[in-house]
This record gives structure tokens, C-alpha cells and sequence, in this order.
């Protein structure tokens, strides 16, 4: 009977795999291998969203997960997280986040915080003190409105990226000031820009470029992070990339400095990230992860700016004194 009620609750809070087609979101799509991964990417998410929906303890969605291909496998804990997110949000729903980040999510922290905002934004608001709850950590909590602002541009892919709606305030507090949540949004948005122009730079750049300018900085960081954790282009896209990116380079370094770490500290670096990691910002992926636990290991004091951003501005002064050294 437990069985049967776990595989029910799984079909109940499973959204369907065509949701990550990309001919139903409408997403460009720039060429069949393109088109493989992204999707692949989508598909990937909602099983480890399943795995979290059906597990009777975490550490059974878990044994799962790691039977999953690496590339991909940091999407499935983004999707586990969600998943388990979602659980502590409805009634009765435990501390199931809590005791999955106390296994061998804690090396895929960046992707699970991402994946309580998705849960956040599937859930009434009143329930989201209960989702997010097991995200503590003063400085990368932020990232679960990277996830919030990432479902949004997902799936209301009009309103939020072609209409570039932002919305007025957002009230879930952080522990910084209400304005710097907008800003992080859209590090998510620009995150999913990535897949909304299918991996093609040219396309993701100019949709990113119909933003007022005062949001481009955020979209790029959030591009930069896709595209090195994501992928889906070769070196000649890389450096067209970093080409379009103009002025706003340093954020899309500082974005692929997130990504590189999040794939070596989960010990999922891949080729791509390599690739990526070079041609954007000139480091290894060790190098980038050495470079974010550096930078956010340091007191950030009494500041009014917001912890996260602090360490955000650190990675990118970071590179470029790196880059400095002879």
C-alpha cells in the first residue's frame, strides 16, 4: 500500500515530460543536437523531480540520482530539490529538504537551492516559508530566486522574456533589501534565456539586449552561468559569445565562474565546462571553484549591499587580478 501511495503521489506532483520539449515551449531551436540536449536537460529535471516526489526518505531518491549520467546529473538534484521543497510545503510535509542536503546533495548545493525557487513558484506564497526553510546558508539562499526568476522565463516565456515583465516586489525576504531580489530574478531569467534561444548565442544575446539596459548586467551573468553549466556550443559559439557580450563580459565571466564551481565541486566537470571555463574566463574549473570558495569564505562586514552580491563583485576582481599575474 505504501508503495502504491508513493508511485500516486508521484504522478500526482509530476508535471509531464513534454512540458520540456522544445517545441512546446516554443524555444528556438538551433540545431538537433541542440534541440537533444536541451531537452535531455528538461527530462533530466523532472526524474530527479520524480525520484524526490516518490522517495520515502531522501536518501532512497539519492541512491537514484547517482545512478544517472554526470553531465546531466546535476539537473536531476536541481529537480530532486524542488521536489523535496514542494513536500515541506504542503501540509504535513516534514523536513525532507533538510535531511537530502545532509547527504550528497550538500555537494550540489547551488543546484538544489535553485530548485526550492522552482518549487517556490509553484506553491501558494503562503507556503513558501515551509518550502525554503532548509535553505539557511546567509549568502546562497539568494539562489533560490535565481530558481524562482529561471521556472518564470521557463514557462511564461512572453511575459517574463519577450515582454521583459519584472515584477513590482517580491516578498520573500532574504535578509537584504527587497529591490536586490528583482536583480537576482533575473540572473535566473537570464539563466533561461539561454534555452529559450536554444543555445545560439546571436539569438540569446539580442533577447537579452531588448532589456533596459539597467537589467542586462544580471541577464548576462545568468547567460554566462548556462552556458557553461548547460552548454550546447562549441568554441566558436563560446567566442562569439563572449564577443556579443560587449561590456557586459565581466558579469557573463562572473556567471560561468558559478557554473564552473558548481560542476567541479559536485565533481561533474565535463569537457564542456573546460572548454567553457577557458574561453570565458581564462581559468580551469578548479581554478573557478578555488576562486568562489575563496571569495566567499571572507567576512563581508556590515555592508547595506546584500552578502551575495559582495561575493559576486569579489569573484569578478578575482579574475581579473588573476588574469594579471605574469
Amino acid at each position: 500500500m505504501a508503495n502504491g501511495w508513493r508511485a500516486l503521489r508521484r504522478r500526482i506532483l509530476t508535471p509531464s515530460t513534454s512540458e520540456a520539449s522544445l517545441s512546446v515551449r516554443g524555444f528556438h531551436v538551433k540545431s538537433p543536437a541542440a534541440r537533444e540536449l536541451l531537452e535531455t536537460v528538461g527530462e533530466t529535471f523532472l526524474t530527479g523531480y520524480a525520484y524526490a516526489a516518490e522517495a520515502r526518505v531522501p536518501a532512497e531518491a539519492e541512491e537514484r540520482l547517482e545512478k544517472l549520467p554526470r553531465q546531466f546529473r546535476g539537473f536531476a538534484y536541481e529537480g530532486a530539490g524542488m521536489g523535496f521543497a514542494v513536500r515541506d510545503g504542503l501540509p504535513f510535509g516534514g523536513r525532507n529538504l533538510s535531511r537530502f542536503l545532509e547527504g550528497k546533495a550538500e555537494h550540489h548545493v547551488y543546484m538544489v537551492y535553485v530548485g526550492v525557487g522552482w518549487a517556490m513558484a509553484r506553491l501558494p506564497r503562503f507556503r513558501w516559508a515551509k518550502a525554503s526553510a532548509a535553505a539557511t546558508d546567509p549568502v546562497l539562499r539568494w539562489l533560490v530566486l535565481d530558481g524562482y526568476g529561471f521556472h518564470q522565463a521557463y514557462f511564461h516565456t512572453d511575459r517574463y522574456v519577450r515582454q521583459q515583465y519584472q515584477e513590482p516586489s517580491f516578498p520573500w525576504p532574504v535578509g537584504g533589501p527587497a529591490s536586490y531580489a528583482s536583480r537576482v530574478i533575473d540572473q535566473g531569467i537570464g539563466r533561461a534565456i539561454w534555452f529559450v534561444g536554444g543555445t545560439d548565442p546571436e539569438r540569446a544575446t539580442a533577447l537579452i539586449d531588448a532589456f533596459d539596459e539597467t537589467r542586462r548586467a544580471d541577464l548576462y551573468a545568468g547567460a554566462g552561468l548556462a552556458a557553461t553549466y548547460a552548454g550546447g556550443v562549441d568554441e566558436a559559439d563560446l567566442l562569439d559569445f563572449k564577443r556579443r557580450a560587449g561590456r557586459y563580459l565581466p558579469d557573463v565571466q562572473q556567471g560561468s565562474v558559478f557554473g564552473a564551481a558548481a560542476r567541479f565541486q559536485a565533481d561533474l566537470v565535463t569537457p564542456h565546462t573546460e572548454l567553457a571555463s577557458d574561453i570565458l574566463c581564462g581559468v580551469t574549473p578548479f581554478q573557478a571553484s578555488d576562486l568562489a570558495d575563496r571569495t566567499l569564505a571572507g567576512d563581508f562586514g556590515a555592508s547595506e549591499t546584500p552578502a551575495f552580491e559582495l561575493w559576486r563583485r569579489r569573484i569578478v576582481s578575482g579574475l581579473a587580478e588573476f588574469r594579471a599575474v605574469p
